[in-house]
């Protein structure tokens, strides 16, 4: 849903506490998109594990589906019935290869609002990490890694470039996309509370100020099962690092309107795309992304 001529592009976040319940969690999801919709967002982010967070790996690698499965046609059907963009990020892929490798991609969906699938990024920095006597992730023993970076989309709203969670740790992949022309970073989540507590703000930050981009990042949020707690938090960063927009506690929506004007005055303020010096530390650049003139 576009909004009337001259209004600034209004983008929803969606926070949710997804279950190994598939069901409950497209009745809590596409109730937020028909919220968004209804106030006027063009595109809705919903979060990683958006369709489900299993308890453990057997049951996530049993719930999993393809791109061509009943999950994404619900969606597909969802984003024509409301005529919004949907940014499904962390979808539990069952991919060409699951039969002769037993695992899933973690893949980041953009559908148009006809519902055709626009895009599909598949995670290529997974989360293993060790927290002793907190956290213990071992995402690679069930998830094959992306092999690329995706280019930027362009949207109602702006040129959105495509990551998911884990991949915020790392600032090569927002400045590739930046350098790509990237105009919005979107890092759909499921942080862990130790995690998210200490670095989820401030990393969202970092990614916007280094790459002068909006930064939208949809969460999980509260207990997923008997084993998991997910930090929540969904915001908007603008391009100059202030936080514009963040959901409270428990399940909702952040609205915020991405000013693309206001973008590229603070790129043109402080120019440091222009002043790198890729003769000192080189270029950060993604295999087949060519840069933005």
């Amino acid at each position: 849903m576009a909004g009337p001529p001259g209004l600034k592009p209004l983008v929803a976040v969606g926070q949710v506490t997804s279950t190994p319940d598939k069901e409950l969690n497209f009745a809590a999801c596409a109730g937020l998109v028909r919220e968004a919709a209804g106030r006027g967002a063009c595109l809705v982010f919903l979060p990683e594990g958006f369709d489900y967070i299993g308890s453990d790996t057997a049951q996530t690698l049993s719930l999993a589906e393809g791109l061509d499965g009943d999950i994404m046609g619900r969606y597909a059907a969802l984003a024509r019935d409301c005529g919004v963009w949907l940014s499904l990020g962390g979808f539990h892929e069952r991919g060409r290869d699951w039969p002769t490798t037993q695992r899933i991609y973690n893949c980041h969906a953009l559908l148009d609002p006809t519902g055709h699938l626009v895009a599909a990024y598949r995670k290529t920095h997974l989360c293993d990490v060790e927290l002793e006597g907190r956290v213990t992730m071992k995402e690679s023993s069930f998830t094959n890694p992306g092999t690329e970076i995706l280019a930027p989309v362009s949207t109602p709203a702006g040129k959105l470039g495509l990551s998911i969670c884990y991949d915020l740790r790392f600032p090569e992949i927002s400045l590739a996309l930046r350098r790509a022309g990237a105009e919005i970073l979107t890092y759909p989540s499921a942080f862990t509370v130790p995690t998210g507590s200490a670095h989820w703000e401030v990393l969202l930050r970092a990614r916007a100020i280094e790459s002068q981009c909006y930064v939208v990042a949809a969460a999980q949020t509260g207990k997923n099962h008997e084993r998991r707690t997910s930090y929540g938090h969904s915001l908007v960063v603008d391009p100059w690092g202030a936080v514009v927009a963040q959901c409270r506690e428990g399940p909702g929506l952040c609205y915020a309107e991405i000013d693309l004007e206001y973008l590229h005055r603070v790129r043109r303020e402080i120019p440091v795309h222009g002043h790198r010096r890729p003769d000192l530390y080189g270029t950060v650049a993604a295999a087949g992304l060519a840069p933005a003139p």
